[in-house]
């Protein structure tokens, strides 16, 4: 509750104008991540584990996972395709320093296996709230693809750009695979139904997005979800998800 606290603080602070400024934002948050990315780094060194309860630190975790900030933004345009992708990649890198807290890079899958799964369970409260964020700027920046490329001549559509487009939309999907596989695994309830709120809010972008030879994959681990889901609301959110990718063409 008091990193949604920080969040509204931090939007209620920006301009009117700054708020439809993509761009700037993209370059604030830029700067929180390498903040946050010194504080993770010095709180390890220090054997110390972070805290994200409090400013300054909450206000900059705030800043980056702001999805009410973005939210407000205009509809997706071909234009916001770089911006957004600065964004993302900030949030991502401060969203993996979470998660591989205190371990030597590059992290090992098996060998720090213990540590990680220790990492999600200690910060599994941010973890949810980056993962939610991540899945909700991945459905922007798949509009924003999709806007890009179909405003390209059949000249401008080279395979070098449509081999990258392929990837950057099986890269989205794999977003929303993690995410279905991390409630698979057991959420509290509060961040089950944050987590899958942001799958069923964005349905529509993936299934456009997802490829239909990864919609077995992708309903098969979203049936584990459901089953360890342990509210109504998840469910819910869960099963709209799923019958909207089963009924695609």
């Amino acid at each position: 509750m008091r990193l949604l606290q920080t969040s509204l603080l931090v939007a209620a602070l920006v301009s009117p104008a700054l708020a439809q400024d993509g761009p700037s934002i993209a370059a604030g948050v830029k700067d929180a991540a390498n903040q946050m990315a010194m504080y993770l780094e010095s709180t390890a060194k220090a054997g110390k584990r972070p805290d994200f309860s409090k400013p300054p630190i909450s206000t900059l975790f705030g800043r980056i996972f702001d999805s009410q900030q973005l939210a407000a933004l205009p509809p997706p345009t071909a234009k916001d395709v770089i911006w957004i992708a600065d964004w993302t990649s900030a949030a991502n890198r401060v969203g993996k320093s979470i998660l591989y807290f205190g371990i030597t890079q590059p992290a090992d899958p098996l060998a720090d296996a213990p540590a990680i799964k220790r990492n999600m369970s200690n910060f599994e409260d941010q973890q949810t709230i980056a993962m939610s964020f991540l899945i909700r700027i991945a459905a922007r920046q798949t509009q924003s693809m999709f806007l890009f490329m179909d405003q390209l001549t059949p000249e401008q559509r080279t395979p070098i750009r449509e081999e990258g487009f392929k990837t950057a939309r099986v890269g989205a999907a794999e977003i929303v695979y993690g995410a279905l596989i991390t409630i698979a695994q057991g959420l509290k309830p509060t961040n089950a139904r944050l987590m899958s709120a942001a799958i069923r809010d964005t349905t529509d972008v993936w299934v456009t997005d997802i490829f239909p030879t990864d919609r077995q994959q992708i309903l098969g681990i979203l049936a584990k979800a459901e089953e360890a889901a342990r509210d109504d609301e998840s469910r819910k959110n869960l099963v709209t998800f799923g019958d909207a990718l089963a009924a695609a063409k």
